[in-house]
């Protein structure tokens, strides 16, 4: 079936706008974070999986890191393990890591790798703990309680941070042209397993690699202002000043905060985009006018 004229014409504004982009980022790393509607809605699997490929074949480097915290949940339920939430963070004792391992190392990474490759890509599942690609130590919980004269340290078992991400194993798979998919568990050097927030892990990546772009798949549209407008072009310093004055709190604190650290630490950008949006990725990248939330290191 042909085009008419003016879908044609369309086609080739599209491109159009899309050129300079594409030829500016061109053997640049950009990573994503994928979750949330994008994780669970088919259409939207596909659509994010077709950005990755373009992404790739137009000469990028994609580097995809994934959560699960859902689909973590959904088989502790069906297990009768108990979730515990501290602060907004999992309680994981062995037996729960054990399970966390199976969601995220397994099945829905392979899930993953096997919607990129079935969308025309090349993708290789890796968790964090592949070639140590990803050295953990335990994350420490503290909490303010009137009736102790120091803060309480909570143990929340096999949650952990970022120590140091080892990228020789990121560089050989980018170099060998594949894609590489990014379970967030990392291991200690006593052998030991951690579950970790996947913002945080692709915050670290882009960081330590210097990226491009560090791209965060939300269920929102952007960071908004008091009114409900979502804001854009901030700076690091303009993103400061809105945490100062608690026009970003709450839910959304965690991740500007993520997203922050990496353009502070050497990422070019951070986007906070809305993954429940049709390719979503490719409109941040490729358009003018984007679909979340830009933060840049200039000054």
């Amino acid at each position: 079936m042909s085009l008419n004229r003016d879908a044609a014409i369309n086609v080739a504004n599209v491109l159009t706008e899309a050129l300079p982009y594409i030829q500016r980022f061109t053997s640049r790393t950009i990573v994503v974070k994928f979750g949330g509607n994008a994780m669970v809605d088919e259409a939207l699997q596909n659509s994010f999986a077709r950005d990755i490929v373009l992404m790739k074949l137009v000469g990028m480097n994609p580097i995809v890191v994934h959560g699960g915290g859902p689909q973590i949940g959904n088989l502790l339920d069906k297990l009768n393990i108990d979730s515990e939430f501290v602060d907004g963070m999992r309680v994981t004792n062995s037996e729960a890591m054990d399970v966390v391992e199976m969601v995220l190392g397994a099945s829905v990474n392979k899930q993953i790798v096997n919607l990129i490759n079935h969308n025309g890509g090349q993708a290789i599942g890796v968790t964090g703990k592949d070639g140590q690609l990803i050295r953990a130590k335990q994350l420490k919980v503290t909490r303010n309680s009137p009736d102790l004269a120091a803060p309480e340290i909570i143990d929340i078992g096999h949650v952990g941070e970022v120590a140091s991400i080892n990228t020789s194993v990121i560089d050989m798979l980018i170099n060998s042209d594949f894609i590489p998919v990014i379970a967030p568990i990392g291991v200690d050097g006593e052998g030991r397993s951690y579950n970790i927030n996947a913002d945080l892990v692709a915050g670290k990546i882009a960081e330590v690699l210097q990226a491009e772009k560090l791209m965060l798949l939300t269920n929102v549209s952007g960071l908004q202002d008091k009114n409900g407008e979502v804001l854009t072009g901030l700076t690091t310093k303009q993103v400061d000043e809105l945490i100062e004055d608690g026009t970003i709190y709450g839910g959304m604190l965690p991740k500007i905060s993520c997203a922050l650290d990496a353009v502070k630490g050497g990422a070019t950008s951070a986007h906070i985009v809305d993954g429940r949006v049709n390719h979503a990725v490719l409109l941040e990248i490729f358009t003018d006018e984007g679909v979340g939330t830009l933060i840049t290191n200039k000054k």
